[in-house]
C-alpha cells in the first residue's frame, strides 16, 4: 500500500492517505527514507549522545551513519538508535545529522540537523556523582518497561544518567530527568535494568540498584504507549464536517513523529511531522464528508522511535451535526 501526500498543515504536519497503487514507500528497493525524530545531548564536556528513531526500510536497514558538520564519526548497526559522539571540545556548538543504509548497501538521505552544544570545562573534577537511589520500574505490556529513580548527587553536576539493560548501556537521558520508558522488548522475557549517573568530566557513579522485570506475554504493546487523553469533536465548516482530533503524545525515549488514525475500524490517514513534533497537546482536524447525522468511530496510535507501533488510544464515538 503506497501512502500519497495531500497537504501540509501546522508544525510542519504533512497527512498522508492510503491508496490501492502499486509499489511506493520503501517496499520497491529505493534507498530508506531519512531518520526522524534526531536529538543530540551533551553527555560530558566531551561528548554528545545522539539518538534518532528506528527506520522502516524494504530491504531493511543493515546500519545508521553519524555525521558531525559534513564528516562521518561514527557507525552503528540497525538494530541500534543512538550512538556518542566523543573526542570534542568544551563549550563548542556542534551539529550532527544521521543516514540510514539498507542490506543492499544504499544510503537514505541526511536528516535534519540537531545542534548540541558541549559544557564548558572545569577545574580538575575527579568525584563521581551518587549512585540513583530507589529504582523502580514496571512492565507496559508485552514490549516496553517505565523505569524511574531518584536523582544523584554531584559535587559540580548530573549531566546526564546511562539506563542499562545487563550488561549494555541502552539509552541515556538528561541529568534533569529521573524516569524512562524503555520499548522494543520481547514479550514473556525476563530483564534487568540498572542507572548509572554522568557528570560533565565523565565520570561515572556506581549502579543503582537493579530493577528485575517479565515483560507480559502476547502482543498488546501496553497502554502507556498509547497516546493519553484523547479527544475527537466535529464541526461544520464550508458545509461539510470534519472531525478534531486531540492527544497528548506517549511518554517514550525519543521523539514521537508518526500517527495512523483509524476511522470506523480501519486505516484512515498517517500523520507525520516534517517539522518539530509538538511536545505537549497535539491537535489535526481531517474531511468527514457533508452528510448530518452520520456516526463515527476514531481512535489513533504512535510509531514509537523503536520503529514498532503503540497501542491505540481510547476509541471514541462521534456523529456529524451533534455537539458535545
Amino acid at each position: 500500500m503506497r501512502r500519497v501526500v495531500l497537504w501540509v498543515v501546522g508544525y510542519g504536519l504533512v497527512a498522508a492517505l492510503p491508496c490501492g497503487c502499486a509499489g511506493g514507500g520503501g517496499d520497491d528497493g529505493r534507498a530508506p527514507g531519512a531518520p526522524t525524530g534526531v536529538t543530540a545531548e551533551a553527555g560530558s564536556t566531551t561528548s554528545v549522545h545522539v539518538m534518532w528513531n528506528a527506520v522502516s526500510a524494504n530491504p531493511s536497514v543493515s546500519g545508521y551513519e553519524v555525521y558531525r558538520g559534513g564528516t562521518k564519526v561514527g557507525e552503528v548497526r540497525g538494530s541500534a538508535h543512538m550512538l556518542d559522539v566523543v573526542r570534542l571540545t568544551p563549550s563548542t556548538v556542534y551539529v550532527f545529522a544521521v543516514r540510514a543504509r539498507d542490506a543492499e548497501g544504499r544510503l537514505g538521505p541526511r536528516s535534519r540537523e540537531v545542534r548540541a552544544t558541549t559544557p564548558a570545562a572545569a577545574a580538575a573534577d575527579r568525584s563521581a556523582p551518587t549512585p540513583p537511589g530507589e529504582v523502580t520500574g514496571r512492565a507496559a505490556g508485552s514490549r516496553a518497561v517505565q523505569l524511574s529513580w531518584t536523582a544523584s548527587t554531584d559535587d559540580r553536576k548530573v549531566v546526564s544518567y546511562d539506563v542499562y539493560q545487563g550488561g549494555a548501556r541502552i539509552h541515556s537521558v538528561g541529568g534533569a530527568q529521573t524516569a524512562t520508558v524503555v520499548t522494543g522488548l520481547r514479550p514473556g522475557t525476563r530483564y534487568s535494568f540498572t542507572v548509572r549517573a554522568r557528570d560533565a568530566a565523565d565520570n561515572v557513579s556506581p549502579a543503582g540498584p537493579p530493577v528485575r522485570l517479565i515483560t507480559a506475554p502476547g502482543d498488546d504493546e501496553g497502554t502507556d504507549t498509547a497516546p493519553a487523553g484523547f479527544r475527537a469533536a466535529t464541526r461544520l465548516a464550508d458545509g461539510a464536517y470534519y472531525i478534531d482530533l486531540s492527544w497528548v503524545p506517549p511518554r517514550v525515549d525519543g521523539v514521537v513523529t508518526e500517527y495512523q488514525i483509524q476511522l470506523d475500524g480501519q486505516p484512515a490517514t498517517s500523520l507525520v511531522w516534517g517539522g518539530t513534533p509538538p511536545r505537549g497537546k497535539a491537535t489535526y482536524s481531517f474531511y468527514a464528508g457533508p452528510e448530518a447525522g452520520v456516526g463515527h468511530r476514531v481512535r489513533l496510535r504512535a510509531r514509537l522511535p523503536d520503529g514498532t507501533w503503540g497501542a491505540f488510544s481510547a476509541e471514541w464515538a462521534v456523529t456529524t451535526g451533534e455537539h458535545r
